[in-house]
């Protein structure tokens, strides 16, 4: 069971609040006598609950209506697939001088989070066997994306980062999260891609520390320094017109300490410093060796949507024929 489009459950924390402002700000049907004499006789009467009913009915559709829009839906048997027996976690830095724009895609000047993007989403879907998962880091190391197959997921995940508002970067505390996110799945081989553009000077854990943990967990790194040589254009603002206004700052990549991550792991230190070497050194990653195991996925889901829908439109139908017949108001 899964929502695809589970962002509008959120519209079910509006209706106790509708509620509320309802009951605060809106009128009761009165009905204005020259006299109360006129209404002596039905002043016993007990209050009808029919209003009440007749709420409950529109808050329940109103319900089974945002349910409905998130799509609820339920796997379809399984299927076997063949998987390869590398999961692969990536820690992304994303800390505030990632968006120095000295890179290019499809001819225009973008930011490094925008190429370390596009060039990790196209390596994963030519992998669509591997398991992947996801770490972002700036100050502190955050879980983006679990090892998994369903990569429609991961990829969903992928497009939203953004930049942290955290001073810092933590490549230690990225490594370590990275590797413990691996350690125990049943796979037979094991690997980090680490990607920073600068030095570790947040969080708890040493680098070299988590590397040895990886080494003795049998991770393998890969780590990844991106950035041009010397200085790099970073956007600080905008002109009057409109245009962004840069600053050259200096490319401060620990290259000394990646290596050495790398090379304790049985792994390898790569430079990207063009939108090529970047695509490059992630083909030759590719090229790893791959083990075949079998796995089970869902083999298709099936639409639940209808079964919120349809009692949702009734509930509607019936509060409005009963509002309208056997239980209708004046004014």
């Amino acid at each position: 069971m899964r929502f695809d489009s589970p962002w509008w459950l959120l519209g079910l924390l509006l209706l106790p609040a509708l509620s509320w402002l309802r009951k605060r700000w809106g009128r009761e049907a009165t009905f204005v006598y020259s006299s109360v004499g006129l209404v002596k006789g039905i002043t016993a009467l007990s209050r009808s609950r029919a209003g009440t009913v007749l709420r409950g009915l529109r808050w329940v559709a109103l319900a089974l209506v945002f349910v409905a829009l998130a799509r609820p839906q339920a796997g379809q048997g399984k299927a076997p697939i063949r998987a390869s027996g590398i999961d692969i976690a990536v820690a992304l830095d994303l800390s505030g001088s990632m968006l120095a724009e000295d890179f290019e895609l499809n001819g225009e000047r973008v930011n490094r989070i925008a190429i370390a993007k596009d060039v990790l989403k196209s390596f994963v879907e030519q992998r669509p066997s591997d398991r992947f998962g996801l770490v972002v880091f700036a100050g502190r190391a955050y879980i983006a994306a679990p090892p998994t197959l369903d990569h429609d997921f991961l990829l969903r995940n992928l497009v939203r980062l953004d930049t942290l508002n955290e001073q810092g970067t933590a490549i230690g505390s990225a490594l370590s999260t990275a590797v413990n996110r691996l350690r125990e799945l049943p796979s037979k081989s094991r690997i980090v891609v680490l990607m920073t553009d600068g030095q570790n000077n947040a969080g708890s854990i040493p680098p070299l520390t988590a590397a040895d943990a990886a080494k003795a967990l049998g991770v393998k790194v890969y780590t990844i320094g991106v950035g041009t040589r010397g200085t790099a254009p970073t956007p600080v603002g905008f002109d009057p017109f409109g245009r962004k206004v840069y600053r050259q700052v200096p490319v401060d990549i620990d290259e000394a300490t990646l290596t050495q991550i790398a090379e304790r792991t049985g792994g390898k230190y790569f430079r990207a410093d063009t939108t090529r070497t970047l695509r490059g050194i992630y083909a030759e990653i590719d090229r790893l060796e791959k083990t075949e195991m079998e796995t089970q996925r869902f083999a298709s889901w099936e639409e639940l949507m209808m079964y919120a829908a349809v009692p949702a439109l009734v509930l509607l139908l019936l509060e409005m024929l009963l509002g309208n017949t056997v239980w209708r108001k004046l004014p």
